[in-house]
């Protein structure tokens, strides 16, 4: 999560920065119950929400990094880089994994809200530890809000292959990737959970969205901006977001004018899990019209407003895992604390600063370790 593409004299494709940090801001915001200032997210506006912009950029941005490495240093260098890549992301989230845990047992047990081991799905872990570890560390237990690195953990250690695969037959590759996705969806297939059920982030019918994203990063630039500035394109786009809007929000307007009855059966519920069809068209048609609103070099990028954005996303494994450690913490103080509207805003501002904070020292602790030391 932390590699950069390349842009222009910048160094880095700086987009991809800015939305990887704002998939970490929104990805935390909505990971606090009753929170009135997740209402600035996506997820309100459309049918996909910040877990799909967070799931394709990164499968461009590792497609972009080690399709370099393959092309200079030949696969098996690629597939080191990925796989030490992967075990990155696995201790980070061993670590979470564990402070999390803990964090909940303490807050729960402490001050008495037994009701938060069964929000965060541990009381079983408490009565069970070592099954429940173990199953834990085979990424087949997880509790509440942490599905996302599991999921990229699954994505990421076959991706040498497909990697390889999209280098040699870009469209091949891509094709193979919807069959998987419709066949997943068709006969219903997932990875068990532990003790029961299924992964919430289904990684067969995610994986699609995984691929398109290192497709656009591998396939020939030139031809895909001319596809994009078709002459149908960017209007059909527009036509997938306003429809979006209208099936999420004609509920709250109670005008049943705003969305016919046989047009809301279209969409008979908006499946997460298994990665509805309308929810990638819907992010598509997003990316699509950003893309072409925000082009590479846009000189706004280098707003100073932008950068703590663009910082969180540059050490993206960082600054999500203490996103999600730092909702709970919010959920604790709104829950035992006070939470009124104000308070809302308040620990939602100080989540948010702390994932800045964390970003800032991340990037002040490489920068520092980088720097070559002195002679005396």
């Amino acid at each position: 999560m932390n590699d950069a593409t390349r842009s222009g004299g910048t160094g880095r494709d700086l987009r991809l920065d800015l939305f990887r940090g704002m998939a970490n801001w929104a990805i935390f915001l909505d990971h606090v119950p009753n929170n009135v200032v997740a209402w600035l997210t996506m997820r309100n506006y459309g049918f996909s929400d910040a877990a799909e912009l967070f799931v394709f950029v990164s499968g461009f941005t590792v497609a972009f990094v080690y399709s370099k490495t393959l092309r200079a240093k030949g696969p098996l260098a690629a597939a080191a880089g990925i796989l030490g890549r992967v075990w990155q992301i696995y201790v980070a989230y061993v670590l979470l994994f564990v402070f999390y845990v803990v964090a909940v047992g303490y807050v729960a047990q402490r001050y008495g809200h037994a009701h938060l081991l069964d929000e965060y799905n541990i009381r079983s872990l408490i009565a069970d530890p070592v099954e429940f570890l173990k199953h834990g560390l085979l990424l087949e237990y997880r509790p509440l809000n942490l599905d996302v690195l599991p999921l990229y953990i699954v994505l990421m250690a076959p991706f040498p292959l497909v990697l390889w695969s999209l280098t040699k037959a870009p469209g091949v590759t891509l094709a193979g990737s919807v069959i998987l996705y419709a066949v997943a969806r068709s006969f219903g297939w997932n990875l068990p959970g532990y003790p029961s059920g299924y992964w919430y982030f289904n990684p067969f019918a995610w994986q699609l969205l995984f691929v398109i994203g290192a497709w656009c990063a591998v396939v020939d630039r030139g031809t895909l901006d001319r596809t994009l500035r078709s002459g149908i394109v960017l209007p059909l786009a527009l036509v997938v977001v306003v429809l979006s809007a209208i099936v999420m929000l004609a509920p709250l307007t109670g005008n049943g004018w705003l969305l016919p009855a046989k047009l809301h059966l279209l969409f008979p519920m908006n499946d997460k899990t298994n990665l509805a069809p309308y929810r990638i068209a819907h992010f598509l048609a997003l990316a699509i019209i950003v893309a072409r609103i925000v082009p590479e070099n846009a000189p706004a990028l280098a707003w100073p407003v932008w950068r703590p954005l663009i910082v969180s996303g540059q050490h993206s494994l960082e600054v999500f895992c203490a996103g999600t450690f730092f909702a709970a913490v919010a959920y604790f103080a709104l829950d035992l604390v006070d939470g009124s509207v104000r308070s809302q805003f308040v620990v939602s501002a100080a989540g948010i600063c702390a994932m800045v904070a964390v970003a800032y020292f991340r990037k002040w602790s490489k920068e520092n370790k980088a720097r070559p030391a002195i002679a005396r």
